[in-house]
């Protein structure tokens, strides 16, 4: 139930609103660049809005939608084609599959069938070309009914602005005032629930926004993950008008809608992801590369896991559409074979048609003499033997993924051989390191863009900062089970041949030599004591965060032994091994040798919180490529360097959260190999490249420290030597500036995530009490200010345990409780000992709760809400005192009680008797009288809160009946009738 009182209309709505209506926008950045934005979008009034789409259940305007399709199909649409289309998109199924429909039809890659012609034709619903020929409009206050059958419920979602293109809404905004500090996830919510109850909406709409002025949100429809909720900042950072303008210009929401927008299938569930911005700057400045005659080299570094797959499935495409390159051959080089299967699907959705997979060295060698245009999907060692020119167009682009390691050596000659006067492209995941400056990576794709040798980047502190992914933290384990410091660097780390080691297999290659660093990872020994370490240590540390773990072992026999370590510490479900099978394994490596769809179901099993396994056990599969965000741990047993590690370690660093709306604070890496005691030698690269990489967990020790000292100087002396009552009133008087209010809440997130990964270490032991302090100030101001948002979900899984297991022992406990709403109620808060500000909270709870529990067969309860939610803002303004409060509050359940009395008394139906009360409340004569006038109307029309006709019948009988009452000013009336109409609707528009 949301009453928006607040100024999030005023001050976050209508600007909005005024933003994109301005015909142009011009900006200049520090750097002095001149950004010039096309906006006019035409404004619609709701009352209007609604009307072109023929009411609350229609979603598109009708006749605007078919003038468009008649003006950019010219040469076959008909009246009949016209209402086929708008049919078929008006049945599209109310899901992600339907939605995937509309996108489809927004691409014009669905067709209808023209009688005259008898053919199919594509059909266009938006001129991507001519931005022009298309209409743009933004309307507010979009209320739609789903006429869906959900649990009985009449669904009416409103959303507070939508923008249409040729009448089709497709993309909603969510805008809420600057001081929630919560705004965002309340935003969040809205769109969670249109799914449920408005999904006809939401199968039409592709992206939608999320703004509180001081962030611009934005991601795609069918997925209201925060992981997938993306940072608009553009190069106009903190301007709200210029962030909006920017993210509305017409020619990029088309960009947006036609180019930026992916569904993919994994293990067969269909997902759909939107580019980020640095994905998006990407993709234009390749495709101004591919237009450049003098440069036919490009570099771009996005961190791992910052979406750098999608970013070459976008510009492939690109290349292919776009008329400028003349029907071009577009190359697609990659390393791993499941790496290219995921791509081939990839391909599939996004509408590539003409995609060639090279299986063999044959194969591509006759696609390539054969001047095959198109896409050509295919592997670096394909190319080896490859005879010299034997395509020399110069429209042939080569896309390189993982480009450090792909093109190195013979196999890059025989390809650069082969293809001379093509343009090359390299993505990486990883920076240069500072063994291949001048050559290697920088001489083959960053030469034409020195000094650094990037076309693009997106480096890893920014990939943090964005929230694209998450801090890493390491720490080492005990001396007695790291490996032997003097063997570790002769036979790995000191080897010329390992330095600026870019491939797992170059990695193998090593550490098959190093026949004593192996042997001395795998004795006995330390096998079953790092084997119950783990155990212990994921049980104790890992599991309580609901998070996974690898363990990643130096190779297959290593693997083998340490699945059967594990099994006698931990339950045998809870592990598996995923390796690569060899023909000539004896019985202890083939046992844990796995089928293609037996190793699909794990992965598949593994992403999911609640299945098993918890521990995947791993030495080269799923170290590159496997996409696993409840991934929280690596327990690292084998030795690594450089890009290979810097790979393996980004398994750890993708966002995520849970179904209660925790987040993964970090990752987090416990090294058995002692690597992280040599950064400087395991990370060849510059500093500013991998600055903020990983951290020693240490350093989170300190901060930790220092956070205590700012709580017992700003924060705990509030209830220092106060007894329970005297404490409470202190928090709640410090904490009702809401700036104050919310300092504290941004201080208790950080002080808690670290109390999250550090527990259950020693060093926490001596600040438990301080900590425990903390989480009960931070819940009881939650619950007394934020009352409508789960307390639990702001808690670490850690955090609220140490409440519940300290709910004795605490230094300060809230008096705040929930009363049913009865006769005794003021008796009881008269005799409570709370305070009278925990007596204002107690009040404002229990008149929620009645409101939620209560509403359905209640409805006069609406009006007493509303005025309870206006009391609790004066409150927390300071512009009534907790006295006066107080006593509102009381009379407010007298109202309550009063009117639940009446309500006994008369015999009418729960509609009739809330409508009764509100005329009294009006002041009309009669009241019950009238009210019993429209009884019959309500009968006669049982659907009216979901029927636009039914709607409009009792609301014809309400009006006349105020006007009878005596009431001249239609105004009036009409303002009176609607507030009737929506308080017998549950406050619903």
């Amino acid at each position: 139930m949301n009453y928006r009182l607040g100024g999030e209309r005023t001050a976050v709505q209508n600007p909005l609103i005024n933003y994109v209506r301005e015909p142009r926008a011009e900006y200049k950045t520090s750097t002095g660049r001149k950004l010039s934005y096309l906006l006019g979008w035409e404004y619609v009034r709701p009352e209007d809005a609604l009307n072109w789409r023929g009411g609350k259940n229609g979603l598109v305007f009708r006749e605007l939608f078919i003038q468009q399709l008649y003006k950019l199909n010219p040469d076959f649409m008909t009246p009949e084609l016209a209402e086929e289309v708008m049919r078929r998109l008006e049945r599209i199924p109310p899901n992600i599959e339907g939605n995937f429909v509309a996108w489809e039809y927004l691409k014009g890659l669905r067709t209808v069938f023209v009688p005259t012609e008898k053919r199919e034709r594509n059909v266009k619903l938006i001129d991507a070309e001519n931005i022009e020929n298309n209409t743009f409009h933004v309307t507010d206050e979009f209320s739609f009914s789903s006429m869906g059958d959900h649990e009985g419920r009449p669904d009416t979602i409103r959303a507070d602005v939508v923008f249409l293109i040729n009448g089709l809404p497709l993309l909603l905004i969510e805008t809420k005032a600057a001081h929630k500090i919560a705004g965002i996830a309340e935003a969040l919510e809205q769109l969670r629930r249109y799914h449920r109850d408005g999904p006809e909406l939401l199968a039409l709409a592709q992206i939608y926004a999320l703004t509180h002025l001081i962030h611009f949100y934005y991601s795609v429809t069918w997925n209201t993950s925060t992981r997938l909720l993306f940072n608009w900042k553009e190069e106009t950072r903190g301007n709200f008008e210029a962030l909006v303008q920017s993210f509305f210009d017409k020619p990029r929401v088309v960009r947006l809608l036609s180019d930026f927008i992916l569904f993919t299938r994994q293990d067969d569930e269909l997902k759909k992801v939107v580019l980020r911005p640095h994905q998006m700057r990407a993709v234009q400045k390749l495709i101004e590369r591919a237009q450049d005659a003098e440069k036919k080299r490009g570099l771009v570094w996005h961190t791992q896991g910052s979406g750098k797959t999608y970013t070459m499935i976008l510009v492939a495409q690109k290349l292919i559409e776009n008329p400028v390159f003349a029907n071009p051959t577009v190359i697609l080089l990659v390393d791993r074979n499941e790496l290219q299967s995921q791509i081939f699907n990839n391909l599939e959705a996004v509408g590539i048609e003409r995609v060639e997979v090279a299986d063999s060295k044959r194969h591509l060698q006759e696609l390539l003499a054969s001047d095959c245009r198109g896409l050509i999907v295919t592997m670096i060692h394909k190319f080896e033997g490859m005879p010299g020119k034997i395509n020399r167009r110069d429209n042939i682009f080569v896309l390189v993924d993982e480009a450090h390691r792909t093109t190195g050596g013979k196999l890059g000659n025989y390809l650069m051989g082969a293809l001379p006067n093509a343009t090359y492209i390299g993505f990486t995941g990883t920076p240069i390191d500072k063994t291949t400056y001048g050559g290697g990576t920088f001489l083959i794709f960053g030469k034409d863009d020195p000094p650094q040798g990037y076309l693009d980047k997106y480096s890893i502190a920014e990939s943090i900062e964005d929230g694209t992914t998450v801090p890493l933290h390491y720490t080492l384990a005990p001396n007695e089970l790291r490996v032997d410091k003097e063997t570790l660097e002769k036979e790995f780390l000191e080897l010329a041949e390992a330095e600026g080691m870019s491939d797992i297999e170059q990695l193998n290659k090593i550490l098959e030599k190093a026949v004593t660093l192996r042997n001395m990872m795998k004795t006995p020994e330390r096998v079953q004591q790092i084997a119950k370490c783990v155990a212990d240590h994921y049980r104790a540390t890992i599991e309580p965060m609901g998070y996974k773990a690898f363990l990643v072992a130096v190779d297959r026999e290593a693997c083998a032994l340490y699945k059967t370590e594990l099994d006698k510490h931990l339950p045998k479900n809870y592990s598996e091994v995923v390796y690569s099978a060899g023909h000539n394994d004896d019985g202890r490596l083939a046992r844990h040798h796995l089928s293609e769809e037996a190793e699909k179901r794990i992965r598949k099993a593994f992403r999911q919180p609640l299945e098993l396994p918890k521990i995947l056990i791993v030495t080269e599969k799923l170290l590159t490529g496997f996409d696993a965000p409840i991934l929280y741990c690596m327990y690292l047993d084998k030795p690594m360097r450089d890009h290979v590690l810097l790979q393996a370690i980004a398994r750890v660093n993708r966002p995520y959260e849970d179904e209660t709306g925790r987040k993964k604070p970090s990752g987090f890496v416990l090294d058995f190999v002692g690597i992280f005691d040599h950064l400087e030698k395991a990370l060849a690269f510059d500093s500013e490249d991998i600055e903020g990489v990983v951290q020693d967990i240490e350093l989170l020790k300190t901060r930790f420290k220092e956070l205590i000292e700012q709580a017992r100087k700003d924060y705990l002396q509030l209830v220092q030597n106060k007894g329970q009552d005297k404490a409470v009133e202190a928090v709640f008087e410090t904490f009702i500036d809401e700036d104050q209010r919310h300092e504290f809440y941004r201080f208790f997130r950080e002080v808690s995530d670290i109390y999250d990964i550090l527990s259950p270490d020693a060093f926490l032991r001596p600040y438990i009490e301080e900590m425990e302090t903390l989480a009960r100030m931070f819940r009881i101001l939650r619950e007394a200010y934020e009352p409508g948002i789960s307390v639990d979900r702001d808690f670490s899984r850690k955090t609220a345990k140490l409440v519940q297991e300290h709910t004795t022992s605490g230094a300060i406990k809230s008096t705040l409780e929930i009363y049913e709403i009865d006769s005794d109620t003021l008796r009881k808060i008269e005799a409570s000992r709370a305070s009278d500000t925990e007596k204002v909270f107690n009040l404002l709870k229990s008149i929620q709760r009645t409101l939620r529990d209560h509403l359905g067969n209640e409805l006069y309860l609406v009006s007493i809400g509303e005025k309870a939610e206006l009391i609790a803002q004066l409150f927390k303004e300071r512009q009534k005192s907790t006295q006066e409060t107080l006593e509102e509050l009381k009379r407010l359940i007298e109202e309550i009680n009063a009117a639940r009395k009446e309500y006994r008394q008369k015999n009418m139906s729960a509609e009739v008797f809330s409508l009764f009360w509100l005329l009294k409340k009006t002041g009309v004569k009669k009241a019950e009288a009238q009210a019993n006038k429209m009884k019959t109307v309500f009968e006669k029309h049982p659907h009216w809160q979901r029927s636009e006709a039914h709607e409009r019948e009792v609301k014809q009988k309400l009006y006349s009946i105020l006007l009878r009452a005596g009431f001249k000013d239609t105004g009036k009336v009409s303002e009176m009738a609607h507030h009737i109409m929506r308080t017998l609707k549950g406050g619903v528009e």
